[in-house]
């Protein structure tokens, strides 16, 4: 088997147990996807960790929104920390920004040591720091051990050239991990023009809701987003990015 990382964003169980079955080698928990995800509740993790096998690590945003916390939000952040190292997380997906889009070194120094030995990945407030080559020393200087990007674009294929000098640049050092917009049909051109073996999807497919009575025009979030719309990762997608990393010629 080659060395890469295909790590899958879920926010269920059903999600969990198709990224799994499809050759995730991680997921990232969430909830929430569709607002770029927030912290999973505490029974969400359980029971996924109850119906999968592979590495989980959780992601840590108590809102949807910029990277730049309040001290009562910052509490929260670092309590969930603790919490979910206490119920046996594998990593915490975490990251604080200065109102100047420098990376918060202070509180996420703490959030460091609230982790203990969970892995930790700087998830995509990297994608809207103000220097990324600075965020990447600081994060090497933490600890961290992954950095979740896009290359600071809105997609991995956009922000390619920065993902390659990232890579450069982390020389073994930290994990770069490409997100955004990554699937099964750009996976090949994603590893050849980046050099990176490490990838983040969600593989998501958008099912029809249950409900057989729907009320229409009685909106319950964002505008614009059907309430009777689910996303759910799909097996196949998962396994067919799996498959090609396992072929491809650019992967170790």
């Amino acid at each position: 088997m080659k060395d890469y990382m295909l790590e899958v964003c879920v926010d269920s169980v059903e999600s969990a147990i198709a990224a799994e079955r499809g050759g995730a080698k991680r997921l990232e928990l969430c909830s929430n996807l569709i607002i770029g995800g927030t912290t999973p509740t505490p029974a969400l993790f359980c029971a996924v960790r109850k119906a999968v096998d592979i590495k989980i690590h959780v992601l840590i945003r108590p809102r949807f929104g910029d990277f730049c916390y309040t001290d009562a939000e910052f509490k929260i952040i670092r309590k969930e920390v603790r919490q979910f190292r206490e119920l046996g997380a594998d990593g915490a997906v975490i990251g604080i920004l200065r109102p100047d889009g420098t990376l918060n070194m202070e509180q996420m120094e703490e959030l460091v040591r609230e982790a203990g030995e969970m892995k930790l990945t700087l998830h995509r407030a990297f994608d809207v720091c103000s220097d990324p080559m600075r965020v990447l020393e600081e994060c090497v200087e933490l600890g961290i051990h992954t950095i979740l990007t896009s290359g600071q674009e809105e997609s991995a294929l956009a922000g390619a050239g920065l993902l390659r000098r990232l890579n450069e640049a982390a020389a073994g050092r930290i994990h770069i991990l490409v997100g955004a917009g990554v699937n099964s049909g750009n996976l090949e051109e994603l590893c050849r023009v980046t050099g990176l073996n490490q990838f983040h999807m969600s593989g998501k497919k958008v099912l029809d809701s249950s409900m057989k009575y729907r009320r229409e025009g009685v909106p319950m979030g964002l505008p614009g987003i059907s309430e009777f719309s689910i996303w759910r990762t799909e097996e196949e997608e998962i396994r067919k990015a799996a498959e090609v990393l396992e072929r491809s010629p650019n992967v170790f």
